[in-house]
């Protein structure tokens, strides 16, 4: 399983490096903004990469899932699971943070996290989930990443049935906070044994007693995907656009959200 606090040991690798020969002061702070296009990266022109020597060490050796130029001459856009970060060409400066174009006030380092996210959700696929659906039209999807018994994803839900009014379709991924082998994760996997998985993950989560089964399961990866991804507890929703929405929102205002939101491109709260 790929260890989510790899930026941690970047920046700790980074740290080291720079304490070797530090750069002089930056007096201007809008200096270190460059305007970057809202466009999607380009793909690194064949034969010019940064030097990755560094960074796979910080990493005990892992290599990143893609390298591609940004608009800022020199720097690069690293992707390690569903994590984003920039490197220098020659590979000795790690960057965390957001890169946000000033011209347009999007954030491109969000917006490529809720592509990732999308991307790796839709290839779980909707048969790998426990699917609460509208008896009508469905107007919004969420994915959200939940534990058995987690309260606020309990109280969730208890009012499952106020969601599906309001055309929302909630789809689970199990995420048990403790971990692999632990009582929640003995649960999800009952959960998706049952012959009725909606009824089992209803019982469940009212603190009901269900049949304990074992079978072929994604309870482990979905767990493992969460924490790829930057889950930190649940319930984590994943909207449409890819956006992570941790914790609880009641229904009417979930849609109220769903529907603001399903055209927008994520922005950075940057006010003039």
């Amino acid at each position: 399983m790929r260890n989510i606090l790899f930026v941690a040991a970047v920046l700790h690798a980074a740290g080291a490096l720079a304490a070797d020969s530090a750069p002089p002061p930056v007096t201007d702070p809008a200096a270190t903004l460059v305007p970057a296009p809202a466009a999607a990266p380009a793909a690194a022109p064949s034969g010019k990469q940064p030097d990755l020597t560094r960074l796979q060490e910080a990493l005990n050796g892992e290599k990143p899932d893609s390298v591609v130029t940004t608009a800022i001459p020199g720097l690069y856009e690293v992707v390690l699971g569903g994590q984003v970060l920039y490197l220098s060409e020659d590979g000795r400066f790690a960057v965390q943070g957001d890169m946000v174009d000033l011209g347009s006030r999007a954030n491109l380092t969000e917006n490529r996290r809720g592509e990732l996210r999308g991307k790796a959700i839709a290839a779980v696929g909707e048969n790998n989930m426990v699917v609460f659906a509208p008896e009508g039209p469905v107007k919004h999807t969420v994915t959200i990443f939940t534990d058995i018994d987690c309260g606020y994803c309990r109280k969730m839900h208890s009012q499952i049935a106020d969601y599906n009014k309001e055309g929302i379709k909630i789809r689970y991924l199990m995420f048990p906070r403790e971990g692999i082998g632990s009582e929640s994760y003995h649960k999800a996997v009952s959960v998706w044994c049952a012959d009725n998985r909606q009824e089992a993950m209803t019982k469940a989560k009212r603190g009901e007693s269900i049949e304990p089964k074992t079978c072929d399961n994604p309870v482990q990866a979905q767990y493992e995907l969460g924490d790829k991804l930057g889950v930190r507890g649940t319930p984590s929703m994943i909207l449409e656009s890819g956006e992570m929405l941790p914790g609880y929102v009641p229904p009417a205002q979930l849609a109220r959200l769903l529907a603001e939101t399903r055209d927008k491109t994520i922005r950075p709260t940057i006010r003039p």
